[in-house]
């Protein structure tokens, strides 16, 4: 069928047989694709029924489209024109693995964090009414990124406004890791129609042999108990409280039926309107179906056994975020104040066996960064150890709550900061690029960043003891890096020197140690000896050594980061000699001033020269 389907214009022509084909075969390229490159699975398997019959009654060149976070819209992109490159998905110079206006004029809006589609629907609902092309805008969010505060601030002013938007709400009863809270309560327990359908069809079997008049009478009266109804067992009333029309539940795998009730909405409704469908995440692939929080974001899998396919190493090393999670969890063994705050991301940032240890001082908020760090500076005020566990990417989103609610009040919050620098096949709306930069301007906030795995637990027991402000770690995505060096003990603001020089010094921030020491070494090999700094600590910086390199008649500081280099650790060097009147020929290595794109991490290093290779030529130079 996708032989003949290459555009949504072509998706219109097909009848129903036809179109169940197509969800068949796109269930069986989207596999095909992920199985090879990675990618979110079970989210874009859960929806394609809903996708087909969206394209089938809407044109998505006129009736914008968004899909929330994004991760949902493989069977969208391979109808919309891209499937040929569909077997590039993320990978560097091929589709991305969200929707982005660069990549397509059927994209509406660019996405990849959650809960955004519904003020960007707004906004191009209001465009179309100025520019007097008064379309239907549709949204498919589901039932996790209703934990986010910003998706009820669209609705509310979606409701309020009275705009013609669509919203389809994709209840699948999970997000990334299980949902938590009362919205997603409240969700759950719709049992898509069980109840008023049988109330229906036990009135409609008992009218059918009575006489027409007092037929119509009885089905009036029993309208209007159904509604009542409904008001009992779906949450139709809340939504309708906000200024939607409510629609559903209906079953998002029939393909009939949401074409129908689409095509319903479409022709007889012109006010805001939510639909809500229940679908199974990883429909059609049983290993998805059976774990979609394994087949959430996937790496490459056999698609026959279900099995990721693993790099082989003979000594298979545990991940950064692991080792937090299980180093954590020992401290808090010792530690009764300590407490860990997730942002439905459990399984991500290693936090599971500490769920399980102390699940009365775990608490996984939802995806609510910002609700996160305030209820964590609120335990802060009454002694206990709060550390939120967010990715960088996300933690953005709290940034002014960090401010105002945390290092304002020099509340002792612990920020664990999982993928920071570059996350590969993610893309520019996951990478942890800017984490330095937003943190290092705020005042009492101190960061570290550990150059290995046993760096880490060290730090984190530093952390567990510093009470004077909050304290941010950040870590990158990945296995940790092992050194054999000399322990030396971590104290506040003090950088560690692995090795001594003459002329050169090469600091570096956090795992991007891993590149300087490869610099370091060859060098060395062209018996140029330099300074081997791992900074430890991004903010304060170790302005005695600084000082200590300027008595030696050092010339040259090279930085290394994987963060974005405006505003970043380099900057901060920079800034701090000036203060303190040191003259040096400062070169800084890190993201540049622009979004990097999505690929293989290592090749995204190669394109923006951030390679021991780069680093020991230009050191060679100087």
């Amino acid at each position: 069928m996708l032989e003949k389907v290459k555009n949504p214009e072509d998706l219109k022509k097909l009848d129903l047989l036809e179109l169940k084909k197509l969800c068949k075969d796109l269930r069986h390229r989207i596999i095909e694709v992920t199985s090879k490159t990675g990618g979110h699975l079970a989210p874009s398997l859960g929806v394609v029924e809903l996708t087909v019959a969206l394209l089938n009654v809407f044109d998505p060149l006129k009736n914008r489209i968004i899909w929330d976070v994004g991760h949902q819209s493989y069977a969208y992109k391979i109808l919309t024109e891209r499937n040929e490159a569909f077997e590039n998905l993320r990978q560097y110079g091929g589709l991305s693995g969200f929707n982005s206006i660069y990549e397509s004029k059927y994209d509406a809006f660019g996405v990849g964090h959650s809960s955004t589609s519904l003020s960007a629907a707004l906004g191009i609902s209001v465009a179309k009414e100025h520019k007097k092309r008064p379309e239907k805008v549709i949204v498919v969010i589901g039932d996790g990124a209703l934990t986010a505060g910003e998706a009820f601030e669209g609705l509310n002013n979606i409701g309020g406004l009275k705009k013609d938007i669509i919203v389809i709400l994709n209840d699948n009863s999970m997000s990334i890791s299980k949902n938590v809270g009362g919205m997603h309560h409240y969700l759950a327990n719709v049992l898509s129609g069980h109840h008023y359908n049988r109330i229906k069809k036990d009135v409609w079997d008992m009218v059918q042999t009575l006489p027409r008049i007092i037929r119509n009478k009885i089905i009036t009266g029993a309208r209007r108990f159904e509604e009542s109804i409904l008001n009992m067992v779906i949450p139709n009333s809340l939504f309708e409280d906000l200024g939607f029309r409510y629609v559903g539940p209906i079953n998002g795998h029939d393909l009939q039926t949401t074409i129908k009730i689409l095509k319903q909405v479409r022709n007889n409704i012109s006010e805001p309107v939510l639909i809500h469908v229940i679908t199974k995440k990883g429909k059609g692939y049983e290993f998805a179906e059976n774990d979609a929080i394994k087949f959430h974001g996937i790496s490459s899998f056999n698609n026959i056994t279900g099995e990721i396919n693993k790099v082989r190493v003979k000594h298979p090393l545990p991940s950064y975020s692991k080792v937090f999670g299980d180093t954590l969890t020992e401290i808090a063994r010792k530690d009764q104040d300590v407490v860990a705050i997730t942002a439905a991301m459990c399984d991500g940032t290693g936090l599971n066996e500490f769920r399980n240890s102390f699940p009365d001082r775990f608490y996984d908020v939802g995806i609510a960064e910002q609700h996160a760090v305030t209820f964590a500076a609120g335990m802060a005020t009454e002694g206990l150890k709060p550390y939120v566990a967010i990715y960088s990417t996300f933690l953005q989103r709290a940034f002014d709550q960090i401010i105002h609610d945390v290092a304002l009040q020099k509340l002792p919050v612990k920020f664990a900061i999982d993928r920071s620098g570059l996350v590969g096949e993610d893309g520019p709306t996951h990478h942890g690029a800017f984490d330095i930069s937003y943190m290092n301007c705020i005042p009492n906030m101190v960061i570290i960043a550990p150059k290995d795995g046993d760096e880490l637990e060290r730090m984190l027991l530093f952390m567990n003891k510093y009470q004077k402000g909050p304290i941010a770690i950040r870590y990158p995505r990945g296995q940790i890096d092992v050194y054999d060096f000399d322990r030396q003990r971590i104290s506040l603001g003090r950088a560690e020197v692995i090795y001594k020089g003459e002329k050169t010094a090469i600091i570096c921030a956090g795992t991007s140690f891993k590149i300087g020491f490869e610099v370091y070494n060859k060098l060395k090999n062209k018996k140029i000896n330099t300074f081997l700094i791992n900074a430890r600590f991004i903010k304060p910086i170790d302005t005695d050594m600084l000082k200590n390199l300027h008595e030696q008649k050092v010339k040259n500081i090279i930085t290394i980061e994987e963060n974005a280099l405006y505003g970043g650790f380099g900057s901060a060097v920079i800034e701090s000699c000036n203060e303190l009147n040191l003259s040096f020929n400062i070169t800084r290595f890190g993201l540049p001033d622009e979004f990097v794109t999505y690929g293989n991490a290592d090749i995204l290093r190669e394109k923006i020269g951030l390679t021991a290779k780069n680093i020991y030529s230009h050191i060679l130079n100087l």
